[in-house]
């Protein structure tokens, strides 16, 4: 998130709280940026900030793909070099008849094509972790949703109309892991997918058959009985499995 530290008439310093980098831009009516060039010359961001915010989206509202952003990033922040800097107007050569200044258009417009293959969902997922630590598109469950139906997975919303005591199978991204010294070794997780979250319990001996997994697996599926007690539904596991290969947050483990 970029934040305003300081407003004047003269300038204003910003500060990305990402990247912890403060700069002040001088303030002069500029109306809207007409490009990603344009954004390189009137803001003064960093090359590295310029492709975060490519890499995140933030700049499809010149382009319809972040990789062609970011290709467009990569052009505009090259040196332009001694030929194109500081040229006085009665320097500039008479321009040539239409039909060259059209074929030249043409070749500079393909030429500005990203040769770049497009995101695909999951990509723009795991660069929406990468530069902001949450996302504003699908939920990564959601991705996988039709593989999940097929496995028997239920989501955490469809867990309030299951019947105390059913075998079940939950899914999702391991948002907190628990291990309190009262517990007597019991750990507790909470497993989100794009409806909700799903309270799972691991018992002491299942947890040490599975430690690497349910530690490090950013993603688990559960198999287990199902509770309802005082309100709270929980699955009492019974199997452990990772899932791997898409995008995710750190959890929060508390031991």
């Amino acid at each position: 998130m970029i934040e305003v530290v300081r407003d004047t008439r003269a300038d204003r310093t910003y500060f990305c709280n990402i990247c912890s980098h403060e700069w002040t831009v001088q303030l002069r009516p500029v109306g809207r940026f007409r490009s990603i060039e344009d954004v390189v010359q009137q803001t003064g961001l960093r090359r590295d900030e310029l492709t975060t915010l490519a890499d995140i989206g933030a700049l499809n509202a010149f382009t319809n793909e972040r990789r062609s952003a970011l290709w467009q990033v990569e052009k505009a922040v090259r040196p332009a070099g001694e030929l194109y800097t500081a040229m006085d107007n009665s320097d500039l050569p008479t321009p040539p008849p239409l039909r060259e200044r059209s074929e030249r258009l043409e070749r500079s417009e393909r030429s500005e094509r990203s040769p770049l293959m497009p995101m695909t969902a999951d990509e723009r997922l795991q660069a929406d972790y990468a530069g902001m630590g949450l996302t504003i598109g699908p939920h990564p469950m959601a991705l996988r949703r039709g593989e999940m139906s097929l496995r028997g997975v239920l989501r955490a919303v469809d867990l309030p109309n299951a019947k105390n005591g059913r075998r079940v199978r939950v899914a999702g991204m391991v948002i907190t892991r628990q291990r309190p010294g009262t517990a007597k070794g019991f750990v507790f997780l909470t497993l989100e997918d794009e409806t909700g979250i799903s309270n799972v319990i691991i018992r002491p001996d299942l947890f040490d058959q599975n430690r690497t997994t349910v530690v490090r697996q950013p993603f688990l599926i559960i198999d287990g009985v199902l509770q309802h007690q005082d309100g709270v539904l929980s699955v009492r596991a019974e199997r452990v499995e990772g899932m791997s290969g898409t995008a995710s947050i750190d959890a929060h483990d508390f031991y």
